[in-house]
């Protein structure tokens, strides 16, 4: 078996030439890559760099316009998906591709369903294979749930069990993290080591950088769709990769500033739904506070009760010493609460709109005069925000579905922003995020404690909460399992309060 570090004779996978282009843009221009068995290969970049346009190449969902793919030494035509997984070449998308009308069980399997008599689809083997998927990952879905009834977190758990269903040859992982708690991480990353160790060759896409140095063995780094970086993971160190990264030194990676926190802002006191049980804490003017737990903790929860989606049962919220049970979103936000919710593609942008409306649509009575929208001012305002934002391409009547996946989070980044809400929830608000758009986000949230505003920060990346919060509130199960200060919050700190057994036994 080759290892990562030899000199194999032959690649298992190699792009050589690789190039795409789109009206007026050219994603990828003379990209060359190899890929040996049992080698994890880790692909970085800024978000638009082309890392998901050639993976998209390679899993036979986007045709490239240049270059060819060679397959264990031979040429290989790959124009479609199921080209690509006649190969045996699997992908694991940024984005959920999953059918949120269909089960966990019957997505895990879509197209390679067990038959029984040559044709009917056998429930039991489907559920008993679906399930088996899901043990290796320590999770117990209920293989028959829908899979619209479950968060991104959980959703992206099935695609990951849903490519470990299959017999790969190469698989392609596009920030499959991003939803993830460390525990969740850390399962995954040792089945990655055990593909690794059975000739599997692994391309990896990350924004974490921790995560490369981690399980990588080999780095390549794209910018503006050409590589212009590549070496062994021992050879590189973070400041270099972010260098060749974004083409400039990042001294700070968390701009946190000390704010004095002022008056109570919001406050909940022993508030329970259907799903939570007891939650009380305070959030102050010019506070940042983060939210932490695993998945299934109430974490996504929380988000739906304060944005006025799940209903409180008992208990009580103020916001601004006001009563504050918001029945839906449009209350939230009037109230003085925004959200950035965790899922930009299903909850977060509008995919029939272009940038601009996605910018304004909670902002439009703005730029009404007498009962008529201007749109001039409307226009005036999307530009100004995409500016703000940094937002790629600039066109504000670019659809926003041709964004990437880190410009798309700006945009909904800036329509939460744009509200000029009192409190805003910040849920995973770097996910899939390359590391200057990660710190101008973080800028912008120190920008709001300085402005009194106070910020809910809801991420699965424990060194961002570590990094940029005062205080960090752990989740267990619905319920609040403790809350730290900054300056005795540390990921095993968190992580007890995360895996606290309560005086009932839950856990």
């Amino acid at each position: 078996m080759t290892r990562a570090g030899e000199n194999a004779a032959v690649p298992l996978l190699s792009m050589q030439g690789i190039g795409k282009s789109y009206p007026g843009v050219r994603a990828l221009d003379d990209v060359h890559i190899d890929l040996y068995a049992g080698e994890i290969h880790c692909l970085v970049g800024e978000n638009g760099a082309g890392k998901s346009t050639l993976m998209g190449i390679l899993s036979g969902g986007i045709v490239r316009t240049a270059g060819s793919i060679r397959f264990e030494g031979r040429e290989a035509s790959i124009d479609s998906p199921a080209a690509s997984q006649r190969l045996g070449i699997g992908m694991i998308h940024q984005e959920s591709r999953l059918v949120p009308a269909l089960s966990v069980a019957e997505n895990m399997l879509l197209g390679d369903e067990p038959r029984s008599a040559g044709f009917f689809i056998d429930r039991s083997v489907l559920r008993t294979r679906a399930r088996a998927a899901l043990e290796l990952l320590g999770e117990e879905f209920d293989p028959d749930c829908p899979v619209e009834r479950l968060g991104s977190a959980e959703r992206q758990i099935v695609e990951i069990a849903k490519a470990l269903t299959r017999d790969l040859r190469v698989l392609v992982l596009d920030e499959p993290t991003a939803a993830l708690t460390e525990r969740e991480k850390t399962r995954l990353f040792g089945i990655l080591r055990a593909l690794r160790e059975k000739g599997t060759g692994i391309f990896y896409i990350s924004h974490r950088l921790e995560e490369i140095f981690e399980i990588g063995d080999r780095i390549t780094v794209l910018r503006d769709g050409r590589v212009v970086a590549g070496s062994a993971v021992a050879d590189a160190d973070r400041p270099r990769l972010i260098r060749w990264m974004v083409g400039r030194d990042i001294e700070q990676e968390y701009p946190k500033e000390s704010v004095e926190a002022g008056a109570e802002l919001l406050v909940l006191d022993t508030v329970s739904t259907a799903t939570l049980r007891d939650i009380s804490f305070t959030l102050k003017e010019g506070e940042v506070l983060g939210v932490a737990g695993l998945i299934g903790s109430g974490k996504l929860e929380l988000s739906r009760l304060l944005y006025g989606v799940e209903p409180g049962l008992s208990g009580s919220m103020t916001l601004g010493g006001r009563s504050y049970a918001p029945r839906t979103p449009a209350a939230a936000l009037q109230a003085g609460l925004a959200l950035l919710t965790e899922d930009r593609n299903t909850l977060g942008v509008f995919p029939n709109l272009p940038v601009r409306a996605n910018i304004t649509i909670s902002t439009l009575t703005r730029h009404v005069r007498g009962r008529l929208l201007r749109a001039s001012l409307e226009d005036a305002a999307a530009r100004a925000a995409s500016e703000r934002y940094r937002i790629k391409p600039s066109d504000i009547e670019s659809p926003v579905t041709a964004l990437s996946g880190g410009n798309r989070q700006k945009v909904v980044l800036a329509r939460a922003m744009e509200t000029e809400a009192r409190v805003l929830v910040f849920h995973e608000p770097t996910a899939g995020v390359d590391v200057g758009a990660k710190f101008e986000i973080y800028t912008h949230i120190v920008s709001l404690a300085r402005a009194g505003k106070g910020v809910v920060m809801i991420s699965s990346d424990l060194p961002e909460l570590l990094g940029m919060c005062d205080r960090v509130l752990v989740l267990s199960r619905g319920r609040v399992a403790g809350t730290l200060e900054r300056a005795e919050a540390t990921q095993e700190t968190v992580m007890a309060l995360a895996t606290r057994t309560f005086e009932d036994g839950r856990t």
